[in-house]
């Protein structure tokens, strides 16, 4: 079932348990414009049978968001100009020469070209496994696009971000709405969940100069704009705190700092800060010479 947000925005929510991200729909007078088209071809056609129920412009326009599996798989459903960044379009060309059955699934996953998760969902909601390949992308831009849906305009822009570095967000400005997908979240690697400390402040300032006040993140509730704030206040002070890859030192460095202990969301940055030092030290010292 599509969340109504106003009677030009609605969104198909997030489903943890399916690996499935908030899609979204943006109507104009003319035209409608989707935001991601899913995790899977049923992940998108799920999301149709719910916009045929609506009476709505024709979707004319999709945007993917960035170039994670779970964001782009069900593209092909779509009957709409496919708007995607540059630099995702790169990411999207590796997609575009696999090959979708079992023992090629299994080797992408042996290679870490794909997740486990990814390879079980693809199995068991993409039909037609045989002949599916990936489409192209039909408009590319570099940094910022403006869509004009018939009274109403919709700003793409390709922002820094701590999750990936292809990351776009669609702003509604007559609704002060903005699409982040998953761009405010962190990433793994090599199995460590860590936030770049470098990133972070430039996203938000990226973020925050839009006059939004409901956020729709990829794998979390709508937020509104206290609820967001707050977010950044958590996450900055975390960072903040962090000077090195000892969690111990920054945990300390918080209390003093803020003259309490970190609550939980806090404590969960902390470590993610502190993993990316880790990674970084780990990193550097595979690429030191001797």
């Amino acid at each position: 079932m599509l969340n109504k947000l106003s009677d030009t925005i609605y969104y198909l929510s997030h489903q943890d348990d399916k690996d499935r991200p908030t899609l979204g729909l943006i109507c104009g007078d003319q035209f409608s414009l989707i935001i991601d088209s899913g995790n899977s071809t049923q992940h998108a056609q799920d999301f149709l049978l719910e916009i045929a129920k609506l009476d709505v412009p024709p979707v004319k326009y999709l945007v993917i968001t960035h170039a994670h599996w779970d964001h782009f798989l069900g593209m092909n459903e779509f009957d709409a100009t496919v708007i995607v960044n540059s630099q995702t379009n790169e990411r999207l060309k590796e997609w575009k020469s696999y090959t979708f059955d079992d023992n090629s699934l299994q080797n992408c996953v042996n290679n870490n070209q794909m997740s486990a998760m990814c390879m079980k969902i693809i199995q068991d909601e993409i039909s037609n496994r045989d002949r599916f390949k990936l489409r192209s992308p039909n408009m590319i831009f570099e940094n910022t696009l403006t869509v004009d849906l018939g009274n109403k305009l919709c700003i793409l822009e390709k922002i820094k971000s701590t999750h990936t570095d292809d990351s776009t967000i669609v702003y509604i400005p007559d609704e002060k709405v903005v699409f982040l997908a998953d761009c405010v979240y962190g990433k793994t690697t090599n199995s460590l969940f860590h936030y770049k400390q470098s990133l972070l402040l430039p996203m938000i300032e990226d973020i925050q100069k839009y006059d939004a006040e409901m956020f729709l993140l990829g794998h979390e509730s709508i937020c509104d704009l206290n609820e967001m704030t707050q977010f950044w206040i958590e996450l900055t002070a975390a960072s903040e705190a962090v000077t090195s890859s000892s969690l111990e030192q920054a945990i300390e460095s918080f209390k003093l700092e803020n003259k309490r202990e970190p609550n939980d969301d806090e404590l969960f940055y902390i470590k993610a800060f502190v993993n990316d030092y880790i990674i970084q030290s780990k990193y550097a010292l595979k690429n030191t010479t001797i």
